[in-house]
């Protein structure tokens, strides 16, 4: 775990997210390791009051691209910009204050309470003004991943979708203007599955920007204003849900033929995969 520096004189506060304004962007961004290029040339802008999909194949660089916007992973060219800075120019607290991380490995081994592991994500407001409310934004955090039931379980008796709950509850509680979420329903059943989605949409509705990695195109189809498609290190396709979401292009993506029909509840883009039929004996 980080340490976040608690000097108040000169730490700066983000500001208030506004729909529209681009909180975090990726430009030109390239990684390398060794002879093999993971990313070649991201350009990426993430939108306060947008929830962007980003989408692809195993292996196409979707976690190596959270990784650049975390600094977690070094570039061999371009650059990241975040709250209209260089993200190298901000301290590690002041980063905390602009964007959340859920990452797919949790990665928490230590035996915290649930209510303590959301906690956690209260601490780049520690002595800040903002701290007043902890108790109650903590609260609320959990009441919408459904986890007020676990506060006092121990997290690592939890399963992997009630861990993955918990983990987008600490998130939550951050309170940053970008949330960036790397497949946090891979675990989860399809209850739980809508209902991270939807926390994505209430989240951008409040002004804040959201990033969700998955894997699931109907989920994508369904609720995000924007899907980023990578295939291969590089974006190949970006825009609505409608516009992105065609057969042609996924089947290519992918490489396996696809069908592409509207929700009739919601007009939203399903992909259906092209199967032969079943031959009962």
């Amino acid at each position: 775990m980080s340490v976040i520096s608690l000097n108040r004189s000169s730490t700066r506060r983000p500001e208030f997210p506004v729909a529209g304004r681009s909180i975090i962007s990726v430009q030109g961004a390239e990684v390398s390791f060794g002879e093999k290029h993971i990313l070649k040339g991201i350009d990426l802008d993430i939108r306060c009051g947008e929830v962007l999909a980003v989408v692809g194949p195993n292996g196409a660089g979707k976690s190596t691209l959270v990784n650049v916007i975390t600094a977690d992973v070094e570039l061999s060219a371009g650059k990241v910009i975040i709250d209209d800075e260089v993200e190298y120019s901000w301290s590690t607290r002041e980063l905390a204050m602009r964007r959340a991380v859920l990452l797919q490995d949790i990665g928490l081994a230590f035996p915290f309470t649930v209510l303590e592991v959301v906690e956690m994500g209260r601490s780049p407001w520690a002595g800040m003004r903002e701290s007043q409310h902890d108790d109650l934004i903590v609260s609320g955090a959990m009441s919408r991943t459904e986890t007020v039931q676990f506060a006092a379980r121990k997290f690592t008796s939890l399963s992997g979708g009630e861990k993955a709950r918990v983990a987008l509850a600490r998130v939550l509680a951050q309170a940053t203007p970008a949330l960036l979420l790397d497949e946090p329903t891979a675990p989860m059943d399809i209850r739980h599955q809508e209902l991270v989605l939807q926390q994505a949409r209430e989240y951008a509705a409040t002004g804040g920007a959201v990033v969700i990695i998955v894997h699931n195109l109907d989920l994508a189809g369904a609720y995000a204003d924007r899907i980023a498609v990578i295939s291969d290190g590089t974006i190949v396709a970006q825009g609505p849900p409608t516009d992105v979401l065609t057969a042609d292009l996924v089947g290519d993506v992918y490489d396996y033929p696809v069908t592409i029909v509207a929700d009739p509840n919601t007009g939203a883009p399903l992909v259906v995969p092209v199967r032969a039929g079943r031959k009962d004996s």
